[in-house]
C-alpha cells in the first residue's frame, strides 16, 4: 500500500472542510480526486503532502505514519495549479532545483535533468525561462521538477486547469503515457469529470467534505453510489415519481414500483444512452418532440420534450441519427430501456437494485 488515510478530518475554525475520510492508494496507481469546488479534494491532497495538518485521523505513506513528518521528509513531489516555476531560472535550473536542495552530486543531477528533459519532450528549451514557454511546456517543466528527486508519490493539484482545451487533451494523454512508463504512484485533483474518467485508474469523489464513492471510472458511471454521484459524473435524467396503483408515475412515464407502497416517492435515474429513440411513431411506447440536438463529435445528445413539457435526454451516434432521418421539431417515439431507483445523497445504492425495464400493461396510456 503506497498511501492510506484513516479517519482524516480537517476543520478551519468552525468549518469542516474534510469529514472522516478513509481511502487507500496502491503502489503505481493513478488516482483522481474529483468533486465540485469546496468539496475537500484539494485539502486532502495538501494533507497528504504535509502542507496542511489533519485535525483528526492518520496518514500513512508506505506504512509509515506521517502526521508529524515535515514536508521535506515525506519524499513527495507536488505540482501546484499555478505551476510555481521560478521566473528567474531557466528550464534546466527549475528542474534541477530540488536536486540542489537535496545536495545531489553535480554530475548526477545534470544526468537526471537531461533524462527528464528528453523524456518530457523539452529538448532545445533548456535555457529558456518560464515566460518564454507555452502553458503546456510550463506544466511539463513543473512535473519534471517534481519528479526529479525520484519521489515515491506524485501529487498534482488541478494540473491542466490553466491551459486551453486542446493542450489540456494533449497533456491528459501525455500524463497517462508518462505514468505507464514511470509507474509512480500519482494522485491528482480535478473538478473535470471527463478528465478524471479518461486519466484515472480509480476515482475518489468528494462533496461538501464527504467521500461519496471510490471506484473505477466505469463503476462510478454505471453504479453510482447515490444521486449526487449519478448527477455529477456524466449526464443523468432524474425523475421524481410517485407510486400509484403499483406503478411509479410521472406524467406520461411509468415504471414498475418493485414492491413500494402507494404514495411512496421514488427518484428514478437513467443515462441518456438508455433512452431509445425512433422516427417510427408506432414502434415505441412514448411520444415526444425532438426539441434540440447537441453535436458532441461522434455522439449526439437529443433533448426530447414530452406532451406534458417534461424533458428527457437521449444519446446516439451520428450514424444512427442519419439512418433514422431525425430532425429537430419532429415527433418521435421512445422508450427507456433500463433505469435505477436512486438512493438519497447519504445512502449507498446497491448494484443489484439496477432494474431492467419491462413496460407495464398500461404503458401506452397517458396519466
Amino acid at each position: 500500500m503506497s498511501i492510506e488515510l484513516k479517519g482524516i478530518s480537517k476543520k478551519f475554525g468552525e468549518v469542516t472542510a474534510v469529514n472522516s475520510v478513509n481511502f487507500s492508494v496502491n503502489d503505481g496507481e493513478l488516482v483522481g480526486l474529483l468533486g465540485p469546488s469546496g468539496g475537500g479534494k484539494t485539502t486532502v491532497l495538501r494533507m497528504i503532502a504535509g502542507l496542511e495538518l489533519p485535525t483528526e485521523g492518520d496518514i500513512f505513506i508506505r506504512g509509515q505514519r506521517v502526521n508529524d513528518v515535515p514536508v521535506q521528509q515525506r519524499n513527495i513531489g507536488f505540482v501546484f495549479q499555478s505551476y510555481a516555476l521560478f521566473k528567474n531560472m531557466s528550464v534546466f535550473k527549475n528542474i534541477a532545483f530540488g536536486l540542489k536542495i537535496k545536495k545531489w552530486k553535480k554530475a548526477d543531477a545534470e544526468t537526471r535533468v537531461a533524462e527528464l528533459i528528453q523524456l518530457f519532450g523539452l529538448s532545445g528549451l533548456e535555457k529558456r525561462f518560464p515566460h518564454q514557454l507555452s502553458g503546456g511546456q510550463r506544466q511539463r517543466v513543473a512535473i519534471a521538477r517534481a519528479l526529479a528527486p525520484k519521489p515515491s508519490v506524485l501529487l498534482l493539484d488541478e494540473p491542466f486547469g490553466a491551459v486551453d482545451a486542446k493542450i489540456r487533451q494533449e497533456l491528459r494523454e501525455w500524463l497517462v503515457t508518462l505514468h505507464h512508463d514511470l509507474n509512480v504512484t500519482t494522485i491528482f485533483v480535478t473538478h473535470d469529470q471527463e478528465e478524471a474518467m479518461e486519466v484515472s485508474n480509480r476515482i475518489v469523489i468528494f462533496s461538501k467534505g464527504n467521500l461519496e464513492q471510490i471506484g473505477t471510472p466505469r463503476e462510478v458511471y454505471e453504479q453510482p453510489a447515490n444521486e449526487f454521484v449519478a448527477r455529477f459524473v456524466g449526464v443523468m435524467n432524474v425523475l421524481d415519481t410517485e407510486v400509484r396503483g403499483g406503478v411509479a408515475r410521472l406524467n406520461e412515464l411509468q415504471f414498475p414500483s418493485n414492491g413500494h407502497a402507494d404514495g411512496a416517492r421514488l427518484r428514478i435515474g437513467f443515462r441518456p444512452y438508455a433512452v431509445q429513440v425512433s422516427n417510427d411513431l408506432s414502434l415505441l411506447p412514448y411520444r415526444a418532440v425532438l426539441r434540440h440536438t447537441f453535436f458532441l463529435g461522434i455522439l449526439l445528445r437529443l433533448e426530447l420534450e414530452l406532451p406534458s413539457g417534461l424533458i428527457v435526454r437521449s444519446r446516439m451516434t451520428k450514424e444512427e441519427y442519419a439512418q433514422q432521418g431525425l430532425e429537430d421539431g419532429r415527433e418521435v417515439s421512445f422508450q427507456i430501456k433500463n433505469y435505477r431507483v436512486l438512493a438519497s445523497d447519504a445512502a449507498a445504492l446497491a448494484p443489484e437494485l439496477e432494474l431492467q425495464y419491462q413496460p407495464p400493461p398500461t404503458m401506452g396510456e397517458n396519466i
